[in-house]
């Protein structure tokens, strides 16, 4: 797919350089055509004007007074009112009495007053006068010749032109649908790990209802552990499928939905208080810091989401007797939240990808971690983030690990969403 709207990108970037170079040449080649007519046409004004006076031709073109003084190759015969040949007037151009006298035939025998005698090589010009009648003759052997040129050098140009640019646009389709690529592949793996993450819990729900089936003479209360694993996973999968539509509806979102004004500060404390008793049972200690009264425009239930799975993940990473803090506070125009926590740092080659759904760095570890283990915890953070129009960073070195949050407050100018990468650190 990636490759044919590669192709598609190259395919019309040479279309569009193709027409615009073809219309710049023809211009240029038409141009030149025209400037050459004109040139002829002047010198055979010239001649005639020498040889009687002024000259008013039937439907003379203004420009032609205009033009300065050719050097074009040209000659001119006199006809009687019989339409004998009397005179043979040469400027830059030898030629003997007959060809004068076939070009005047042929002149005559068109009813132009001026034209072109193509099978001779010569463009005429007729001027009426008492005496008898006047016929300039302009070689047109140059002017082919140098039309000729010109069009053999533009197709030399315009082939080396498409040339570079075919290098330049096979170069620009690879750098501009790189991201494309990339997005493409993400997609592909996302829908590969929801995949497996679904597989799981139905595989499990079809095997303890086969069990169940196998022996329906049973009372419920023996087959009480097959109903609860498959209630466990059946709630399981339930979590999944929410949080997949919450990452879907946020991609659809393009404008952050509206918000009411809220009390940060109560949401961090309804997210807090319930995993002290889950950071007791890991051997985890939990240090708080939340300022009081810092108020901005959100959704409760979504920030306090975004606290919590901030939490869950320090305390599921900070290791036996490991330390969790987490601290809340108002800065001039921010709202900042900052949970840290012991434990192992995240490698370097991971940070980058933190937030990217399914992503776990942990390659063993497995759903049975908890909330979270599907590795969507910190990606739903991200998208509670953008909505909010503030910035998540990820610092990671041996002292710990630090999420860090920043959500503009009411009034005040608001940080840029989206960029979560540029502020992540990590120090082997």
């Amino acid at each position: 797919m990636i490759r044919r709207l590669r192709r598609k990108f190259i395919l019309i970037n040479m279309s569009l350089v193709f027409a615009v170079l073809l219309v710049v040449f023809a211009a240029v080649c038409y141009s030149s055509y025209r400037r050459l007519r004109e040139e002829s046409f002047r010198a055979m004004e010239l001649i005639l004007a020498e040889e009687s006076g002024p000259l008013r031709l039937r439907g003379e073109p203004p420009f032609l007074k205009k033009m300065p003084v050719p050097s074009a190759a040209v000659f001119s015969v006199f006809l009687d009112q019989e339409g004998n040949l009397r005179a043979v007037e040469q400027r830059f151009l030898e030629v003997t009495e007959d060809f004068a006298a076939e070009a005047a035939e042929q002149a005559l025998a068109r009813p132009e007053w001026s034209g072109s005698l193509g099978k001779l090589g010569l463009r005429y010009l007729k001027r009426q006068s008492p005496e008898g009648l006047r016929i300039a003759f302009a070689d047109t052997s140059l002017e082919r010749s140098s039309i000729l040129h010109l069009i053999t050098t533009s197709l030399l140009v315009g082939a080396g032109g498409m040339g570079a640019f075919f290098l330049v646009s096979l170069f620009l389709a690879r750098w501009a649908l790189r991201p494309v690529e990339r997005a493409w592949e993400q997609q592909r793996q996302f829908l590969a790990d929801a995949s497996h993450e679904l597989k799981t819990p139905l595989t499990v729900i079809l095997a303890n209802t086969s069990i169940l089936l196998t022996h329906p003479e049973e009372s419920i209360d023996s087959r009480r552990k097959w109903i609860e694993n498959t209630r466990a996973e059946a709630a399981r999968m339930k979590e999944l499928v929410n949080d997949l539509l919450f990452l879907a509806k946020s991609d659809a979102l393009r404008e952050p939905a509206p918000h009411t004004r809220i009390s940060l500060s109560d949401a961090a404390w309804s997210a807090l208080l319930p995993f002290e008793p889950v950071a007791f049972e890991r051997g985890v200690s939990i240090e708080s810091e939340i300022q009081p009264d810092v108020l901005l425009l959100g959704d409760a239930a979504q920030l306090q989401q975004l606290a919590a799975i901030l939490l869950d993940n320090a305390c599921k990473y900070a290791g036996e007797g490991g330390q969790v803090s987490f601290r809340l506070e108002r800065l001039p125009a921010l709202a900042r939240i900052q949970v840290r926590n012991t434990g192992a740092p995240i490698p370097p080659e991971h940070l980058p990808h933190i937030f990217d759904r399914f992503y776990r760095a942990d390659s063993a570890r497995t759903a049975s971690d908890g909330p979270g283990g599907s590795g969507l915890g910190l990606a739903i953070a991200k998208a509670i983030t953008e909505q909010h129009r503030g910035r998540l960073c990820a610092e990671s070195s041996p002292a710990g690990t630090v999420f860090t949050v920043t959500l503009p407050l009411p009034g005040k100018p608001q940080s840029g969403g989206k960029n979560h990468r540029a502020c992540q650190r990590s120090e082997a």
